[in-house]
């Protein structure tokens, strides 16, 4: 693979959205056809995107290439209900999309370069999916690594618009906007700064931050928990996604 283009440049941040993509939604996109599970199914597709497209690219394939099998693994989940196989009992949802990509590259790879695909929505563009690959380093991962450090990525986004959406609503978009980088840190750095942009104490800052990472943790855990077979595997799993950061 070649080494990455000087000239990449970083991904501008995407509007926030809640998504719920998760084995609940698997169970919806799997199952028969209906507006429910087309609705999963594009949620699904827009929050993996690039988790599955970095796999691809890190196992050799070229820009081009990579964005072509991306979209033909999506368009394959829809028109042929891969999902319809997904058992939550059988493990962690980011360990079956990462089997079905090995697996689709491993059957579909020369059939793909051979003739390209038809139809299909391209969630992101070539562009825009090279300039956050570029971001990644060019020789320490792996493809699985990748993916992984990616999804955890992507799940974390996920959890950060939930919060968002719910301050918004309880008219606290101010306080979030002021407290976001405090999320995963318990050090005081910036609480004065914050305090005088908001009128609030810094003591008074110093707790709503703290309330703010608590609710930031649960609905983490409510995440996760949707990703894995049983509430045993929650904490586990949690940690092991901070290690693929």
């Amino acid at each position: 693979m070649a080494a990455h283009d000087s000239k990449c440049e970083r991904l501008p941040a995407g509007k926030d959205r809640f998504a719920t993509t998760h084995w609940s939604m698997v169970v919806s996109a799997g199952g028969p056809r209906s507006s429910e599970a087309s609705r999963a199914l594009a949620t699904l597709c827009e929050n993996y995107w690039f988790p599955v497209y970095a796999f691809v690219r890190r196992a050799g394939h070229s820009a081009e290439d990579a964005q072509d099998l991306t979209q033909e693994f999506f368009v394959r989940l829809l028109d042929k209900h891969f999902l319809a196989a997904a058992d939550r009992n059988k493990g962690r949802f980011r360990t079956f999309l990462l089997t079905a990509v090995k697996r689709f590259l491993a059957n579909e790879y020369d059939r793909i370069r051979a003739k390209k695909r038809g139809g299909g929505q391209t969630i992101l563009s070539l562009e825009s999916l090279e300039a956050r690959y570029c971001q990644e380093p060019a020789d320490r991962l792996t493809p699985e690594r990748i993916f992984e450090q990616q999804w955890a990525l992507s799940l974390l986004n996920q959890v950060l618009a939930r919060l968002q959406a719910e301050m918004n609503a309880d008219g606290k978009a101010a306080l979030f906007d002021a407290l976001k980088d405090h999320l995963t840190g318990s050090r005081a750095v910036g609480y004065r700064a914050a305090a005088a942009r908001l009128g609030m104490t810094e003591g008074a800052v110093k707790v709503a931050a703290h309330r703010l990472r608590g609710r930031y943790r649960e609905l983490l855990r409510e995440e996760i928990a949707q990703t894995v077979a049983s509430p045993d595997e929650i904490e586990e799993e949690v940690r092991y996604l901070f290690t693929c950061l």
